[in-house]
């Protein structure tokens, strides 16, 4: 019998954050960290919780079809047939799936080695025929948006910044980041989609930079208002951050395996801003 070894194992996920109260466990709540390791536990029999690390933590709510997350495991079991029980352990119809489980390459952290991640908000506007069908993954306002007003603070918002008027502070927390693409569009006749890439996201950037979007969109936000909140870098009360459930995060970018442990090193490393 092949002996127990200690290892890493990088899994690939998607659920459907609607019964979820987010990621992270809180007691008295299903989360899907929480439902995870208890699988995870029960399959490697493991004598201790076996805890996973996350790319992202999502809120109550909100979807992803491309999140990852590592755990530190000590089995004889190949990341192959971990996955193949874990599919098998939550079964079908389950609101959480495990798309891959594989052997993470040597400095490997879901969280710290990722270069970038991809989120995407839907919304459906201005139609009388809501589809029942959308409403757990698309925000649904009554009124038709203008997409070039929303397209105008997409671009005067992309780039590296100290992102604090669309961030929720938390203590000794940097809101500095790089937001790599912000692009609206209209995928059919009733449905705006934004697409959004960044090195990483502060809490709830993306619904409120998707609020700030909208304000603009419904003419209650000028791009020059819109300029100066952004350059204050302080929380607002002149948009909306919008609702969890049109949020879904759709990919996590990493580097080459030989760089994800010098990538992870260079993220636990506080970011600044460039001086002039």
């Amino acid at each position: 019998m092949k002996s127990a070894t200690a290892t890493r194992i990088r899994l690939d996920i998607a659920y459907d954050g609607t019964n979820f109260a987010g990621w992270g466990i809180q007691p008295n709540h299903r989360t899907v960290q929480g439902v995870l390791e208890e699988a995870l536990g029960l399959i490697l029999r493991a004598p201790s919780v076996v805890r996973l690390t996350v790319a992202g933590r999502t809120d109550a709510g909100v979807h992803a079809s491309g999140q990852v997350a590592h755990a530190d495991v000590t089995t004889s079991m190949a990341p192959a047939e971990i996955h193949r029980r874990l599919g098998r352990y939550l079964g079908s119809d389950s609101d959480v799936a495990i798309h891959a489980v594989t052997l993470a390459p040597p400095g490997f952290d879901a969280r710290f080695s990722a270069e970038a991640r991809r989120y995407e908000y839907r919304i459906m506007d201005g139609s009388d025929r809501v589809n029942p069908l959308e409403r757990h993954r698309a925000a649904i306002l009554p009124n038709r948006l203008d997409l070039d007003a929303m397209q105008d603070v997409a671009r005067r918002v992309t780039g590296l910044r100290d992102f604090g008027a669309f961030c929720k502070p938390r203590a000794m927390a940097t809101t500095i980041r790089e937001l790599q693409e912000f692009e609206w569009k209209r995928e059919d006749d009733n449905t705006l989609v934004a697409s959004l890439q960044a090195d990483a996201f502060c809490h709830s950037m993306v619904r409120a930079l998707v609020g700030a979007s909208v304000a603009a969109g419904q003419g209650r936000l000028s791009i020059g208002d819109l300029e100066k909140l952004r350059d204050g870098a302080k929380r607002t009360s002149r948009f909306k951050v919008m609702p969890a459930h049109g949020l879904c995060l759709n990919e996590v970018i990493y580097p080459p395996d030989d760089e994800v442990g010098a990538r992870a090193e260079l993220t636990r490393t506080r970011r600044d801003l460039p001086s002039d």
